[in-house]
């Protein structure tokens, strides 16, 4: 292929690191540039019933405000690899993270909720390549030496964005106006985006003429968008039994399979699905998506529970959520800087034993447990979050080359995203489901012959509860109580595929002493 790039673009050799000053504003860059794209997956979530007021719509045409952004976002995202070979990689991050605040303020200005979802659409189009992005560009300005610690910053912003843009999505909108959580995006963008170019003039990486795979771009596009769609709108819409989700599985899984036959015989594919020849790569990749999967699940399923049984408001359960972001935002730098030191298997399995830990900790919980008890296995939980994340992104990366690092992030964050909308369509699913059984099975037993619910009964009588108001209580016990037992269900569920995890892990086979290096 003909290279097309100046000569400035395409130095000869690999640029020297970046040092001191320079390197530590272009790592808070990156970070705030990589926290702002992953906060917007989850910070319009708490203000779609207020949003779908201003602007007149039902709430559950409000979700589209979700659905617009991971969907295009989802499309965008494996793309990454063959744009940046086409624009070059300091330039693609530049102009979409500067494309990402325009859409972003236009979206605070929407007139009416057709717009905005426009809008939304374009966010979530011209977010695709920040994050795998941010990546590789971090990775590639520290020394050799320190890209262990470069991965653990990068990885911080990651993990951390989604815990806490629930918190920051409800303070916004209850203290200011929802256009806010837009509007916010606009200087942490524009600094992103300047600190990119003037940092990294000189810097780019090579480019090169290929033509556009029009039939794997539409066969992906098709594919992909279908399935996000189907994730996000089939709870909703009774998954199976609607004829419009059917169609939509029916759709993505004829355009996958003629994407995979496609691309793997194509001789300039859009997406490098080669990349899975590679023993960590692929193996990586699953367990990653798994993990990710069992961990968002539970991400989900947590505060869900919090507001529907334990009548804590959005912002508590924020408050009671956000302590997994604790610990992780300390130990992901540590465990990075050590990365050449550390048994990466040794400390990823580490990482699931705790989350599987975790997770029977929280199956044990019961209707009266106190605040206190909620929170403290969720910062316990921040030590599994740091040694999962980043150990399992450097066994994933670390037989990948230079050249091919862009393709190979934007495909393992592609499959990370879609294993949390596939873990969050899962897990709400089966508790919901988990909870109609209980219920029933609960009310067999509420019955004019059990003792329990003679004694109940009468001291309802005794507080002054006639007719429809005991009937009304008893129900409301029956539910609370089968609710906590579906949700001690899932998390033992969790506790049993986190075991599984823990050692498939050791399928890899990372050199010794890996680290997240470039140029294998």
């Amino acid at each position: 292929m003909e290279a097309t790039a100046p000569a400035a673009a395409q130095p000869a050799a690999e640029p020297a690191p970046l040092q001191g000053g320079a390197l530590a504003l272009l790592t808070v860059g990156l970070a705030l540039g990589t926290f702002m794209e992953v906060l917007d997956t989850s910070i319009a979530n708490v203000a779609v019933p207020t949003i779908s007021g201003s602007l007149g719509v039902a709430a559950s045409q409000g979700t589209w405000v979700i659905s617009s952004y991971s969907v295009a976002s989802a499309i965008a995202v494996p793309l990454t690899g063959w744009l940046a070979r086409r624009v070059g990689e300091v330039r693609l991050f530049t102009l979409s993270v500067l494309l990402f605040t325009l859409a972003s303020a236009a979206c605070g200005f929407a007139q009416n909720f057709e717009s905005l979802i426009a809008f939304r659409l374009l966010q979530g189009l011209v977010s695709g390549p920040m994050v795998p992005l941010s990546q590789t560009i971090l990775m590639r300005s520290y020394p050799l030496a320190k890209r262990g610690l470069a991965l653990g910053l990068w990885a911080m912003t990651v993990i951390c964005a989604p815990i806490f843009g629930p918190v920051l999505g409800g303070y916004i909108t209850d203290n200011f106006t929802w256009p806010w959580i837009f509007y916010i995006n606009v200087p942490i963008g524009v600094f992103s985006a300047v600190c990119a170019y003037l940092l990294l003039r000189g810097r780019e990486t090579k480019t090169t003429r290929q033509r556009i795979d029009a039939v794997g771009l539409v066969l992906l596009v098709t594919g992909v968008s279908c399935l996000q769609m189907m994730l996000d709108l089939g709870k909703d819409r009774d998954w199976f039994n609607s004829t419009f989700i059917v169609a939509l599985a029916v759709i993505a899984v004829v355009a996958i399979a003629f994407l995979l036959v496609w691309e793997l015989t194509d001789d300039e594919p859009i997406v490098d699905l080669s990349l899975f020849k590679d023993r960590n790569f692929a193996l990586g990749v699953v367990i990653i998506s798994f993990g990710f999967m069992a961990f968002f699940g539970s991400v989900v399923i947590f505060p869900l529970w919090l507001q529907t049984v334990m009548g804590y408001t959005a912002g508590l359960a924020g408050l009671a959520t956000a302590p997994v972001g604790l610990l992780a935002l300390f130990l992901s730098p540590m465990i990075g800087k050590n990365m050449h030191r550390l048994n990466l298997r040794m400390v990823a399995s580490f990482a699931f034993i705790v989350f599987a830990i975790v997770s029977f900790w929280n199956s044990t919980f019961t209707l009266d447990v106190p605040f206190g008890h909620v929170i403290l296995p969720r910062l316990i939980q921040g030590i599994g979050v740091a040694c999962f994340f980043v150990p399992m992104t450097t066994i994933t990366l670390s037989s990948v080359s230079d050249e091919r690092l862009a393709s190979a992030s934007g495909l393992s964050n592609f499959f990370r995203t879609l294993s949390g909308a596939i873990g969050t369509a899962i897990s709400t699913t089966f508790w919901e489901n988990d909870t109609i059984y209980h219920h029933a099975m609960l009310a067999d037993t509420v019955n004019v012959y059990s003792p329990n619910t003679t004694a109940y009964t009468s001291a309802l009588a005794g507080a002054g509860l006639t007719g429809d108001s005991v009937t009304a209580q008893l129900n409301q016990v029956v539910t609370s109580q089968a609710y906590m037992m579906a949700t001690n269900d899932f998390f033992r569920i969790s506790c049993a595929a986190f075991l599984v995890l823990a050692v498939l892990v050791w399928v890899t086979k990372p050199r010794k002493g890996a680290g997240p290096s470039l140029g294998h």
